[in-house]
């Protein structure tokens, strides 16, 4: 497994030794020693210890990627690049079940250097010969995430600046528990690609998720602004000006949040019979709640 230290990641290893499975994970840095788990020390660009993380496996997952890098070349080393290399190492290794996390953006790849990068991590996966599954998550919320923290932060202020068009939304536990699902599986998912969601039809305005989230902070109102794409994107340009390397809102990352439709396709959920999402997003939105206030982040 790779990205088994990150958010995805975490919450899939978790599930995955929770359902018995043996589970070698790739780490840059040491971690503890964890039942279940053998950490392989390495990253993406290192064909040795790939080689050490597929060696003797039934499946490879591919969870690691880049979201948020300066360049394109940053991006096609972090996900094409690197999805390579770790289709590489399972062939190497004769693991023929491959299960890939990629995005919704890789359905606009002409929107962002992102979605670009993960457009073309697909074309590589689908190319492999392998036995592949590919995931594409909508937003994933949930305990240790940080992309979605300003979003609460602001609801708990009864306030939240919200772009157009609507989103579709996964918790990451729901989400953990259909990579475990996938990769035990040998048939129904060979050669899928996957959209799953909440199960909310149509997905979420994203007013009435911020509005959701605000409920879920105990605010029985949030006043929602919304911010039309050019400002955005005009947004987007001075973060990067005055943080440069630190930048959270990039232009690219503005342009992909300008998008109107990040919508999980109809008809795109994985089989019933597979998965489906169990836990209500209110309940699954307190959860996340409380674990952030535990942790002094609410």
């Amino acid at each position: 497994m790779t990205g088994a230290t990150g958010f995805v990641g975490g919450a899939t290893l978790r599930d995955a030794v929770a359902a018995g499975w043996h589970v070698r994970a790739l780490a840059r840095r040491p971690q503890d020693a964890r039942e279940g788990v053998t950490w392989i020390s390495g990253a993406l660009d290192k064909p040795d210890a790939l080689a050490q993380l597929a060696a003797g496996s039934d499946v490879v997952m591919h969870i690691a990627g880049v979201v948020n890098v300066p360049t394109r070349a940053d991006f096609e080393a972090g996900n094409a690049a690197a999805t390579a290399h770790v289709i590489d190492a399972a062939r190497g290794a004769g693991v023929r079940r491959f299960v890939h996390v990629s995005s919704l953006a890789a359905r606009e790849p002409g929107l962002s250097n992102y979605g670009w990068s993960k457009e073309r991590a697909e074309t590589i996966v689908q190319a492999s010969g392998l036995d592949w599954t590919i995931i594409r998550p909508p937003a994933v919320f949930g305990p240790g995430d940080t992309e979605m923290l300003d979003l609460f932060r602001m609801a708990r202020r009864g306030i939240a600046l919200v772009p157009p068009g609507r989103m579709s939304a996964i918790f990451v536990d729901e989400l953990a528990r259909l990579l475990v699902a996938i990769a035990a599986d040998r048939d129904t998912s060979i050669g899928q690609i996957y959209e799953p969601d909440d199960g909310r039809p149509t997905g979420w305005s994203y007013r009435s998720f911020a509005r959701a989230v605000g409920r879920a902070v105990d605010r029985a109102h949030v006043s929602t602004i919304p911010v039309p794409p050019m400002v955005l994107k005009t947004a987007g340009q001075l973060d990067k000006l005055f943080r440069r390397g630190g930048a959270k809102l990039t232009p690219d990352r503005a342009r992909y949040i300008a998008h109107p439709d990040w919508v999980a396709a109809d008809g795109g959920a994985p089989p019933h019979a597979l998965w489906k999402p169990e836990l209500a997003t209110a309940e699954a939105l307190a959860q996340t709640v409380r674990w952030y206030r535990a942790q002094g982040w609410l």
